[in-house]
């Protein structure tokens, strides 16, 4: 399977039209198929596809029933629905797309008008795909931003409690950033926030860690199944790589800078807090500023 392919699940009872529709996309797509609408939602959740082909006349459970459960399903809600369909009245297509269908193909199939539909779609699905993964990124480091960082949170978070393992975070604060910005003017600091960003993303050795642009010159750390003392000491090797590294301006300048870190660590239950948990290690940054700055300290 090619990895770059976008997928299509092809959803109709009948074998020639699941041959048909495969033949005319299969070179460009990768094609999955169902006989059922049963069949077609589980697989749905299974594979994720990027469009679905659904047929309507199907019996048992008909395109209809099958669109409106997918809708319904937290999983694949967002996943378009093409109808493919010989109902090729107005009535018909006007009660498909009023049900959210993304398209109606009607049956007997003509191949470009297939081709074209499809094309149109997974254009579409790929352009908001590059909007929303812009939409996670911060444009000045590269690395995740605040709304990306949340959603990340909140998934580690479920996972914590249902596996019962520690989630730790990590508040960073460049240390006088402002008397920086102040002295050697905002592209160099700008500079600066993204060799930081770069520092990062080489200290942390596991895939699953996650560092994210919280705001201005602060940085955040999720650290999953991490408990408190593992937390300490990722802290400490990151704020030791960044007081190390020196920073090369344009002109020559070589600039050293330093970073306060804050540190909590938590084993979440259903009834703990996630906006508390990150009050505390906003809490430990801020005692680390206030004892001098050029640390790591936590809070629990």
């Amino acid at each position: 399977m090619d990895a770059r392919k976008n997928t299509l699940l092809i959803v109709d009872d009948e074998n020639t039209n699941l041959k048909v529709l495969s033949h005319i996309l299969g070179s460009d797509y990768t094609i999955y198929t169902a006989t059922n609408g049963v069949n077609a939602v589980q697989k749905a959740k299974e594979l994720q596809p990027d469009l679905i082909l659904l047929d309507i006349l199907m019996p048992d459970m008909d395109g209809y029933q099958t669109l409106a459960a997918i809708k319904n399903s937290e999983e694949i809600h967002k996943i378009p629905v093409v109808f493919i369909t010989g109902l090729d009245s107005v009535e018909d297509e006007e009660k498909g797309l009023s049900l959210d269908a993304a398209d109606y193909i009607t049956k007997p199939f003509s191949t470009p008008i297939v081709k074209l539909r499809v094309r149109n779609q997974i254009q579409i699905i790929n352009q908001l795909r590059i909007i929303e993964r812009l939409s996670m990124v911060d444009q000045l480091t590269g690395i995740a931003n605040r709304r990306s960082f949340d959603s990340r949170l909140n998934v580690e978070w479920k996972l914590a409690i249902r596996e019962q393992t520690a989630l730790s975070l990590l508040m960073m604060d460049l240390d006088k950033f402002k008397i920086l910005n102040d002295t050697y003017g905002h592209q160099q600091g700008d500079m600066v926030l993204k060799k930081v960003a770069e520092i990062f993303t080489m200290s942390l050795r596991r895939p699953a860690d996650f560092t994210a642009r919280w705001g201005g010159e602060e940085f955040i750390i999720l650290l999953p199944n991490t408990p408190l003392e593992g937390a300490l000491d990722v802290a400490e090797n990151i704020r030791t790589d960044i007081e190390k590294t020196p920073i090369l301006f344009a002109d020559g300048t070589v600039l050293r800078v330093t970073i306060s870190i804050g540190v909590t660590s938590a084993y979440p239950e259903k009834s703990s807090s996630i906006d508390a948990f990150i009050a505390n290690a906003d809490k430990a940054l801020y005692l680390a500023k206030d004892a001098g700055r050029n640390r790591v300290l936590h809070y629990t």
